[in-house]
């Protein structure tokens, strides 16, 4: 199974580069090469027991696929930022892509350097990729972004450290790559442009994004630290979680917002969600979605008490919430996509700052969200922490968050580009989720060394076609220009993906398809 994922990993990387060919090109198949080969020395370490962290189990170390994510993102983005002839977003791809590169090789290097007896072979080819990529950077990035990419790998490393010995069998090495080195960016970006206002530039939505993702990591980081000294079920901490969220939110994270976009941010946001008749129907049609939602988790957990303790939401139960996600992100796509961008990133404040309250077991209702989530539980939730619906609203919405705008004046792609923005939509809401109904109720042959059937794999790349093919009939944006051929081996690749890989498909997913469709 570990064969074929990295099989298919190095086909989405041969397809990129054979599409976008420069100097990077030389430095991902190096990087992906060696990727391959210190995967397995991190899968040795992983069943030893030799591994610095607890990583989660039932799941290889994910290194090649996740290495490759971030890298990719950056030279697709390069090449349309460049095509578009927008230079500033053009050198952010390409600190994107030598970012990745060097969070990916740190992670080997590191893998390398614990394992006993030493790989020698290994330690060869890193050297090798690592020369290739450091002469690249050196021939490619000015002194001041070196010295951002250099800032970002610290960030990593210290938050690494800190987040991974707090959240034990959460991630594996590969999942922690991907989310800690997708924040330690984040947090480096919020840093370097609150240090460097320019009134005007820069788009609000975008501010408030950075924003939000930092502050609701150092909000978790300041409340783990503090409960360390004392119990958080009790009422006094309970109002100390309370009202210190409040302090921290009004006076910290209002405003840092406020010193970006240079207006209040609570009248800025109030304005933009209200601005349009179409902004209201949305709202209070995601409104209704939600409660529907709300509504399933009652009813499974009504459902339980009366049958048994034991009862645990089936695969088709727990795939009510990605037809529910669907049916919330393709009118945001079709009508109003900067609308979907701000509540998305409110959606998720929301899910982290609750998940906060669970975890630390604050009243009142903590307990009660224990137990209510407890019931949709499986197998990669076996850390502290329940990440599964987290990283489903983070599947479909980095699609849209990542889309180049400011390269696509138009606000679309041409060909299949058009089509990055329904990445998630189609990989983690259409795809994973026709794949799990079909499969586990139909499917009888299964793909070798897996779970995952033929059936539902073929089923799901059938209906990732007919819902492009509404797309094109609902969303008069879209002009695929003739790219059909393109986008049936995008799906395909991404569908086996999901068939062989053992890391969090809702997130992995989308971004390889995102980066399929943007090359």
């Amino acid at each position: 199974a570990v064969l074929v994922e990295s099989l298919l990993v190095f086909g989405v990387v041969l397809s990129v580069h054979a599409v976008v060919w420069d100097r990077f090109s030389w430095c991902a198949l190096a990087l992906a090469l060696q990727a391959f080969y210190t995967q397995f020395k991190w899968d040795r370490l992983l069943q030893q027991g030799g591994a610095v962290f607890q990583f989660r189990g039932a799941a290889n170390s994910g290194l090649l696929p996740a290495s490759m994510v971030i890298p990719l993102l950056g030279v697709v983005m390069k090449e349309r930022c460049r095509a578009a002839g927008i230079v500033y977003f053009e050198r952010f791809g390409i600190v994107v892509a030598s970012t990745g590169m060097l969070l990916a090789l740190f992670l080997s290097v590191l893998a390398v350097g614990i394992t006993k007896p030493v790989p020698t072979n290994t330690c060869i080819l890193t050297g090798v990729a690592g020369s290739v990529i450091i002469y690249t950077m050196k021939h490619s990035l000015t002194v001041s972004e070196v010295i951002e990419v250099l800032e970002v790998l610290l960030i990593f490393v210290y938050l690494s450290m800190i987040l991974l010995y707090l959240l034990p069998r959460c991630f594996t090495p590969g999942e922690a790559l991907l989310v800690l080195g997708g924040v330690s960016f984040v947090l480096n970006q919020l840093i370097k442009r609150s240090l460097n206002v320019v009134e005007g530039r820069g788009d609000p939505i975008d501010f408030f994004l950075l924003v939000a993702v930092v502050g609701v990591v150092l909000l978790g980081l300041f409340f783990t630290v503090l409960f360390t000294f004392m119990d958080s079920g009790t009422w006094i901490s309970s109002m100390f979680f309370h009202m210190m969220t409040a302090v921290l939110g009004l006076g910290v994270i209002m405003p840092w917002l406020y010193r970006l976009i240079r207006r209040n941010p609570l009248f800025w946001l109030l304005q933009f969600l209200f601005q349009t008749q179409t902004r209201l129907y949305l709202l209070v049609y995601w409104t209704f979605l939600a409660a529907s939602a709300c509504g399933v988790v009652f009813y499974q957990n009504a459902k339980r008490s009366s049958e048994s303790k034991k009862h645990q939401a089936s695969t088709i139960t727990r795939k009510y919430f990605h037809f529910i996600v669907v049916a919330t992100y393709v009118p945001g796509l079709i009508f109003d996509r900067q609308l979907l961008y701000v509540a998305a990133v409110l959606c998720l404040a929301v899910f982290i700052f609750l998940e906060y309250v669970r975890y630390f077991r604050i009243k009142p209702f903590g307990q009660t969200l224990r137990h209510l989530l407890s019931l949709f539980l499986d197998e990669r939730d076996s850390g502290p922490l329940i990440l599964t619906h987290i990283y489903l609203l983070l599947g479909m919405s980095l699609p849209v968050w990542l889309f180049p705008r400011s390269c696509a004046p138009k606000g679309t792609l041409p060909g299949a580009g058009a089509l990055v923005p329904y990445s998630g939509v189609l990989a983690v809401g259409v795809g994973d989720t026709i794949a799990s109904v079909f499969g586990s109720t139909l499917g009888e042959i299964k793909w070798p060394g897996t779970k995952k059937t033929f059936e539902g794999t073929m089923t799901a790349i059938f209906a990732q076609i007919i819902a492009v093919a509404l797309i094109l009939i609902f969303d008069s944006n879209v002009n695929l220009n003739s790219s059909y051929a393109w986008i049936l081996a995008s799906v395909s690749l991404v569908s086996l993906l999901e068939a062989y890989t053992t890391q969090i498909d809702n997130l992995l997913l989308p971004l390889y398809l995102q980066i399929m469709l943007m090359a």
